[in-house]
């Protein structure tokens, strides 16, 4: 996958798996990277913003989600709802650091919009956190610092 369909798969691949869509990423950016057809920099970028733009798709949707918690084909049930508030309030905004992790991520992201977490805020903690992970998986692939 040399060149722009390098580049738009990789993209593809991170918006996706940012949502809740069963999607491997790091797959592609390893597979990128040991191609070693692209500039790093390049790469990591390309993922990064992939994965956060994914990650602002969720908090969008759950910024409008709550209108519908009463129709019975709503997927959360009021229980889980009220988990996932009350653990995002004891955590704080600092939670949004764990949106790499696999499962969790995604579902923080969402009460993120559900909770009304300002974007300004949400970009930079989700764009930190799922930039560093990017980073350091790229780092472990080429031997990095060597």
């Amino acid at each position: 996958m040399a060149g722009l369909p390098g580049f738009l798969g990789l993209f593809l691949a991170a918006l996706g798996s940012a949502t809740l869509l069963p999607l491997q990423s790091e797959a592609v950016l390893v597979g990128l990277l040991l191609a070693d057809a692209h500039a790093v920099w390049a790469l990591l970028t390309v993922a990064t913003v992939g994965n956060v733009l994914g990650a602002v798709i969720n908090w969008a949707l759950g910024r409008g989600l709550e209108r519908y918690r009463r129709r019975r084909w709503f997927p959360v049930s009021a229980h889980r709802l009220a988990q996932a508030r009350g653990f995002y309030r004891r955590t704080g905004h600092w939670s949004l650091l764990l949106s790499w992790v696999p499962v969790v991520g995604d579902p923080l992201t969402l009460i993120a919009g559900v909770l009304r977490e300002p974007l300004w805020r949400f970009l930079g903690l989700v764009t930190l956190a799922k930039g560093g992970r990017y980073l350091v998986l790229s780092a472990l692939v080429l031997g990095w610092p060597s």
